[in-house]
């Protein structure tokens, strides 16, 4: 039976690679959006973990709060199998911006096909965050909207405060997700406008409704369509959108659409040598945020008439320069992200790609057996890197019963992440630095100097210090 699955989730920080999932709530609706099944799941603090102060004082969850719950592994294989139930929509308020990304590389680092979610046994996701910017740009009567600054403020929390969608603190998951479900009852009234957004996030109708733009450009490498790109990452000063055209495909990412941004007056400065400074390309997956919108008057009346002149500008100068409008179209399309020599293990996803059918087999009889048998499984595994993700799960899941080869393994990458210089941090795939434990004691106190702080907020960060400073061992 097919089922939406709102969810949320609390985390130890926001780096996706590095931080762990403390909280998971959800809840499971038919279509008419009525419940049937609720789920809570508290996950235990790994040993590994320093989580970050802002976070704390965000989720206030005290570190007391956080020697509980299912240890990590296990509770991700429960979250993995929610997720994963046939006929599943996963949704969420900006879940496809930020938790999504989060739970698959939770289910990475635990040996769980990180993308079956997506697109098997009928599962796919749908996020709140887009389809609520599209009702404030074309359906204003359909809530409140909250301001903030003399602009609108589409976080969760003030469109809840704003139109009374859930009772409780924001970000607490189960409230978020209430919140979530109630906004989605809000906008699922206008159910014409609701079901034609659905429609954005399945790869087959998006691909459909992309091939329908109009043609702007005959370029040597294709037809160059025109759309009008809407997401939250384009900013309240850009009324969430920006005209584009197209690029056609990544060679190097066969997933990846090519979008050029019209209305950036330096683009007419680009030259041959300056194609990676003065051109802006968004990458879209097809059935995911931006969301693409035909370039009809109506839709193009809500763009600043200064932008858009500057677009139909710049469209009539790459017709002028059809070799460097080539240029600029290969440039893109056989851009590839740079490889990250030293990445940590545990943000390794993207660059080492899919897992092979042996791997996924030995992944599955890793989860069968006892831990005792996993750690012997562990040497059958193909690759150092997927060795190296199977010593983790049993080091930071079953502390306390590992022999000594885990342990020492063990040793090593606690020492490994608690360097005594910041810059010998390991790094995700955006060369962002784990957050170190004395990093961590750095914000504290900054945040003490800086702040002004509850007393619970104060307890909890004392609170936090003092575990950062017992469980690393400072000399």
């Amino acid at each position: 039976m097919s089922s939406y699955l709102f969810y949320d989730i609390e985390s130890t920080g926001l780096n996706t690679c590095f931080d762990q999932i403390l909280r998971f709530a959800a809840v499971r609706t038919d279509f008419r959006l009525d419940e049937y099944d609720t789920y809570s799941i508290d996950i235990r603090l790994r040993p590994d973990i320093v989580i970050a102060p802002r976070a704390i004082l965000t989720n206030q969850i005290a570190i007391q709060d956080t020697v509980n719950g299912r240890c990590e592994y296990e509770a991700i294989q429960q979250i993995h199998a929610l997720l994963n139930a046939p006929g599943t929509i996963s949704i969420g308020y900006n879940t496809l911006g930020f938790d999504d990304e989060f739970l698959r590389f939770s289910f990475y680092r635990n040996l769980l096909p990180p993308y079956t979610h997506q697109y098997k046994n009928g599962c796919h996701r749908v996020d709140l965050f887009p389809i609520t910017i599209l009702f404030w740009l074309y359906r204003r009567d359909s809530l409140k909207w909250p301001e903030l600054g003399h602009q609108v403020s589409l976080k969760l929390e003030h469109l809840s405060q704003a139109n009374q969608l859930a009772q409780g603190p924001a970000h607490t998951a189960m409230v978020d997700v209430r919140a979530s479900i109630e906004l989605a009852n809000r906008l699922y009234r206008h159910t014409e406008m609701w079901n034609y957004l659905l429609g954005y996030f399945r790869k087959d109708l998006d691909m459909e409704r992309i091939a329908k733009l109009p043609s702007m450009i005959d370029s040597e490498l294709g037809s160059l369509q025109m759309g009008l790109l809407v997401s939250g990452e384009f900013g309240y000063k850009n009324n969430f959108q920006i005209p584009v055209i197209s690029l056609g495909r990544s060679n190097a990412y066969s997933n990846q659409t090519l979008w050029l941004r019209l209305d950036m007056p330096d683009l007419q400065a680009t030259e041959y040598d300056t194609i990676d400074d003065t051109t802006w390309v968004v990458r879209k997956k097809l059935g995911e945020p931006p969301i693409i919108l035909p370039p009809l008057k109506r839709y193009m009346d809500a763009v600043d008439p200064d932008r858009i002149q500057v677009a139909n500008d710049n469209i009539e100068w790459l017709k002028s320069r059809s070799d460097l409008c080539n240029q600029i179209i290969m440039y893109h399309r056989d851009f590839t992200y740079p490889e990250i020599p030293n990445i940590d293990t545990d943000a390794a996803l993207y660059q080492i790609g899919f897992f092979s059918n042996e791997d996924q087999r030995l992944f599955t009889d890793f989860h069968r057996v006892t831990w005792e048998k996993r750690i012997k499984l562990i040497d059958s595994f193909r690759s150092e890197t997927t060795k190296e993700l199977g010593r983790r799960v049993i080091f930071r899941n079953y502390t306390g019963k590992i022999p000594r080869k885990i342990n020492t393994a063990f040793k090593d990458y606690m020492h490994q992440i608690n360097p005594l210089m910041d810059a010998d941090a390991p790094v995700d795939y955006r060369e962002q630095k784990r957050l170190t434990p004395r990093r961590a004691l750095d914000q504290i106190e900054k945040i003490e100097r800086d702040s002004q702080l509850t007393s619970l907020q104060k307890g909890l960060l004392k609170e936090l210090k003092q575990y950062v400073l017992t469980q690393f061992a400072f000399q």
